[in-house]
C-alpha cells in the first residue's frame, strides 16, 4: 500500500466510516456462539494428542523443560525446573485433565526456582512460562492453591535482578545461582514489553507494587523513544542505556509481543492511561501506511519488515499472531478498518499452510509485491515456481514447522470473532496434519520440511505445544463460553488471565508522537528464537 494514504484509525468524524456505534461494555466475541455438534471428535482428538504427548513426557523428561521425542530423552532450556510440566497447567485443567493438573501444581509448587540448571535464565521466556502459567493457574481454580502465587514471588524477586538501574530497561538474563543480572548483551523489545500481564497481576496479588512498577517503567521508556516510524520502535533497544539499537522495524520475532501486550494490557488492567492503547494504534496506523504489503500473485495481505526505509517482503510465522492481536484490538477500538486488515492477513497467514505437502506452515515467508521484490534472499528458479502457484515462497533455511502457535491462535480469534465455521475446518486441517506428519517415535515433533511429506524430525517438543498449539485448537472446538474473550485475556505463552468488565471504550482516539528526531545507534541485535540443538540421530524420517 503506498504512502499517502489516508489515516485508516477512528481518530475523528474525518473517519467515522471505520467505526461502529459506541455501546456500554464492548463486546469481542460473537454472543451466543455454539460450536457444531459435529466437531465434538476434534475436541477429544486435541485431548487425545495431549494426553499422548503428556504421558510421553513424563516417561522420558517427567522434572525437565523440554521431551526430545526422538532420542526419548529431555533438554533443559529454560532452568530446568519442568518447563513442559508447568506450562501444561492451565490446559491440562480446561481439558478437565484433573489429575495431570493436581500432578502439576503438585510439581510447580515444589520446585525451588532459587536455583538453575542453566547459567542463563530468560526474564522474559521464564515470566512468560512460569509465571503466567502458575498465575492463570491459580485464577481457574477459584484460588485454591496460593502456593501458586508464593512461587510466583520466588521467580520474580530473582527474575527483578535484571532490573540494575542502569536504566528503566532490564538485562535479557539473570544467573539465578549467583543471584546476579548477566549485564553486556543487546536486548529487543519484546524481551522488555512482554511483562506487564504477568507482573502488574503479581502485583495485584501480593500487594506488592514494585513488580507492576519495574514492567511498566521498562514499557513507557520506549512508547516515549523516539522511533524509526511513528509508534514503530526499533527492535533493539541497549538496557545499559535505555537507547534503541538499529532501525529494524517489524512485528515479527524479536519486536512481536511488545506490541501485543499494548492493547492487551490495556483491557486486562482497564487503565486510565491512554499511553497503552494510543500507542497500539499508533502502531497500526503506520502499519497499515507504510508496512502493508499484497503479493502480486493472489493478492494476499501481508506485513512487510523495514529496515533503515527499505521495505523488506517478508512474513514469518511468529508475525502471524499479529492478526488476532489486530482482531481483538479492532474490536476494542471500535475500528472495522482493523479488523477487516486483520481478517485478510489471517488468510495469508493460513494459505502458508494450505499451500505445502504437509498442510503445515514454515516459519518464514517471502512475497514479491507491486512496489518490488526485495526479500533480502535471492530465490532460487524453484522458488519463483512455488511463487507463482501460491503467491509466496519459503524463505531458503525456513522450510521448518518448530510447533509453533502463532497461525492456529489468530484462527481462534477469527472463529470466536466472526462466528465463521471456515475457521472450524482449517482448525481440522491442521490437526489432521499434525496426527499424520508430526508423529514422533514418542509424542509429537518439529519437523525439518513442511513441503516434503517424507521429512525428518527436529528432536525438541517445546513447552508452548502443551500451553498453545493444544490450548487454541481445544478452545477453538470447545463451548465458546468457555474463556471468552470477553472474560480472558492471553498472555504471548497462551495463559488466560481473568479480565474485569470491559469498558465502553479505549485509548483517546489520537494517535501519539513521541518527540525528536529517530537517531540509528549500532550495535548486536539478539537472536530471535533460537532453533534448539540439533542432533546426529534426527535422520529419522516423519511418514
Amino acid at each position: 500500500m503506498a504512502p499517502g494514504l489516508v489515516r485508516t484509525l477512528a481518530l475523528a468524524a474525518a473517519c467515522s466510516l471505520n467505526v461502529v456505534a459506541a455501546a456500554p461494555g464492548i463486546t469481542v466475541q460473537v454472543p451466543g456462539l455454539v460450536v457444531p455438534s459435529s466437531q465434538a471428535s476434534n475436541k477429544q482428538k486435541v485431548v487425545d494428542v495431549f494426553t499422548t504427548s503428556w504421558n510421553a513426557y513424563k516417561e522420558y523428561a517427567y522434572g525437565h523443560d523440554d521431551l526430545t521425542p526422538i532420542s526419548m530423552s529431555f533438554v533443559d532450556s529454560y532452568g530446568g525446573w519442568g518447563a513442559s510440566i508447568v506450562d501444561a497447567l492451565d490446559t491440562a485443567f480446561l481439558m478437565g485433565e484433573t489429575s495431570i493438573f493436581e500432578e502439576a501444581v503438585q510439581w510447580s509448587t515444589s520446585v525451588d526456582y532459587n536455583i538453575s540448571n542453566n547459567a542463563q535464565v530468560s526474564v522474559f521466556e521464564t515470566t512468560i512460562r512460569y509465571i503466567g502459567a502458575m498465575l492463570v493457574a491459580y485464577q481457574l481454580s477459584d484460588e485454591k492453591y496460593p502456593e501458586l502465587v508464593s512461587k510466583s514471588v520466588e521467580v520474580a524477586n530473582k527474575l527483578s535482578l535484571a532490573f540494575d538501574g542502569s536504566s528503566p530497561i532490564h538485562w535479557g538474563y539473570v544467573d539465578f545461582n549467583d543471584s546476579v543480572p548477566i549485564t553486556g548483551a543487546t536486548s529487543n523489545i519484546a524481551e522488555q514489553g512482554t511483562l506487564t500481564m504477568e507482573w502488574v497481576t503479581l502485583s495485584n496479588l501480593t500487594g506488592n507494587q514494585t513488580y507492576a512498577d519495574l514492567a511498566l517503567g521498562a514499557v513507557l521508556h520506549i512508547t516515549n523513544l523516539s522511533a524509526p516510524l511513528p509508534g514503530l520502535p526499533a527492535q533493539g533497544i541497549d538496557p545499559a542505556t535505555g537507547d534503541p539499537v538499529g532501525a529494524y522495524v517489524t512485528w515479527g520475532g524479536g519486536s512481536d509481543s511488545y506490541f501485543e501486550y499494548l492493547i492487551k494490557y490495556a483491557r486486562l488492567s482497564n487503565t486510565d492511561d491512554n499511553i497503552f492503547a494510543d500507542t497500539w494504534a499508533t502502531a497500526v496506523d503506520t502499519s497499515i501506511q507504510v508496512l502493508a504489503r499484497k503479493s502480486t500473485v493472489g493478492d494476499w495481505q501481508f506485513l512487510a519488515d523495514w529496515d533503515t526505509g527499505t521495505i523488506i517482503h517478508i512474513d514469518s510465522h511468529l508475525e502471524c499472531y499479529s492478526a488476532g492481536n489486530w482482531l481483538l484490538g479492532g474490536k476494542l477500538l471500535k475500528n472495522e478498518t482493523i479488523v477487516n486488515f486483520a481478517l485478510s492477513h489471517n488468510d495469508a497467514c493460513w494459505n502458508t499452510y494450505a499451500s505445502t505437502a504437509t498442510g503445515i506452515g514454515p516459519e518464514a515467508i517471502a512475497y514479491f509485491s507491486s512496489d518490488g521484490n526485495y526479500t533480502s534472499v535471492s530465490p532460487s528458479s524453484g522458488d519463483i515456481a512455488f511463487y507463482e502457484r501460491n503467491g509466496f515462497f519459503i524463505q531458503p533455511g525456513s522450510e521448518y514447522y518448530y510447533m509453533r502457535p502463532e497461525v492456529l491462535e489468530s484462527n481462534f480469534y477469527a472463529w470466536r470473532i466472526t462466528g465463521d465455521t471456515k475457521y472450524l475446518e482449517r482448525a481440522a486441517s491442521a490437526l489432521e496434519a499434525f496426527e499424520v506428519y508430526l508423529a514422533a517415535p514418542v509424542a509429537y515433533a518439529p519437523i525439518d520440511d513442511v513441503d516434503a511429506t517424507d521429512s525428518a524430525f527436529m528432536d525438541d517438543m517445546q513447552s508452548f505445544w502443551f500451553a498453545e498449539v493444544l490450548k487454541y485448537l481445544y478452545l477453538t472446538f470447545d463451548d465458546p463460553s468457555n474463556i471468552s474473550l470477553d472474560e480472558y485475556v492471553f498472555n504471548t505463552e497462551g495463559h488466560p488471565f481473568k479480565a474485569p468488565p470491559a469498558k465502553s471504550s479505549y485509548g483517546s482516539g489520537k494517535l501519539t508522537h513521541p518527540p525528536g528526531p529517530f537517531q540509528v545507534n549500532p550495535g548486536t541485535l539478539p537472536q530471535v528464537s533460537p532453533l534448539p540443538r540439533l542432533s546426529s540421530n534426527l535422520n529419522q524420517p516423519g511418514p
